[in-house]
């Protein structure tokens, strides 16, 4: 019996010593890529400076064009995630706080996404890599029920989101395999798609306070940096527009911009603007908030 039991200890021994390499080997590829997605190159960079950032959902993704505003003297860049929630948003704008951005105005897509206080998995195991590294995701993270073993079991992380940060994701981070997430300064452009646009419904949606929100709004006035909240075009025939004037009166100081575009051929879905569409939207956008610089 005792042979048996130290034979499963050793074997148990093992297990963790290979569990605590594989983890170490997956860092370590994921600490030196900035190629591969937004996450990553955020994290591995520091002291940029911005005057213009973009974030939210695919609304913002596939919505804002960081060229037309690059073209009248403004840095900027689109750091919308596709699948992302307001939850994220927040992390993400920690994040650049904690990596030491300088941000002067955050445009923020506040439409869709505000009708939940839930996150995103998908998006969540993009900040997996950097656990241990960022006190900022830890205590973002802290209070989820797999925190412990998510921070303490070695390899853990990987396994449990091993869909978009295992063995693929990290050997094309380890060959530095550049991936298009930061193409166009962050724009994702959508394609028109022939036939009938198929009407969204947002019957099922309906805005509240949310804490993601208000956390976003709180470290744009400790950081000084202005934020502009808006929400984004949907396609004429969406159905409940009604939606739209309920958030304004849950949170007034938000802008409404989804009838800014609304004429099918600008959008590939009725919830997202084609290339056109897009590149219309951010001119209504720049010319509501912004002017062309001057040149010194």
């Amino acid at each position: 019996m005792k042979t048996f039991i130290v034979f499963i200890l050793k074997i148990f021994g093992l297990l963790l010593i290979t569990m605590g390499l594989l983890d170490l080997l997956y860092t370590t590829a994921y600490l030196q890529s900035a190629q591969r997605s937004k996450i990553d190159y955020l994290y591995n960079s520091k002291n940029k400076k911005y005057d213009v950032i973009f974030l939210g959902s695919s609304r913002v993704n596939n919505h804002f064009v960081p060229r037309i505003f690059n073209d009248k003297g403004y840095k900027t860049f689109n750091f919308g995630i596709t699948r992302s929630r307001l939850d994220e948003s927040a992390l993400i704008l920690k994040m650049m706080i904690e990596r030491h951005y300088e941000i002067k105005n955050l445009i923020l897509q506040v439409d869709l996404n505000i009708n939940t206080n839930d996150h995103s998995e998908a998006i969540r195991s993009l900040f997996m890599p950097y656990l241990h590294q960022s006190q900022t995701i830890r205590n973002h993270y802290k209070d989820i029920p797999e925190y412990d073993a998510l921070l303490f079991i070695p390899f853990y992380r990987y396994m449990h989101y091993d869909g978009r940060i295992g063995f693929r994701e990290m050997y094309f981070s380890l060959v530095h395999k550049r991936s298009n997430a930061l193409d166009n300064d962050g724009f994702y452009p959508l394609e028109s798609h022939p036939g009938k646009m198929i009407p969204a419904d947002l019957s099922i949606y309906y805005p509240k306070r949310n804490h993601a929100y208000e956390e976003i709004k709180g470290l744009c006035q400790i950081n000084h940096i202005n934020l502009i909240a808006l929400t984004t075009p949907m396609c004429k025939n969406t159905i409940n527009r009604d939606y739209f004037s309920h958030i304004r009166e849950v949170y007034p100081e938000i802008h409404n911009f989804e009838n800014a575009v609304t004429d099918d051929k600008y959008f590939s879905t009725c919830g997202h603007m084609n290339k056109s569409g897009a590149e219309a939207f951010t001119q209504i956008v720049f010319n509501a908030f912004f002017k062309t610089k001057s040149n010194p």
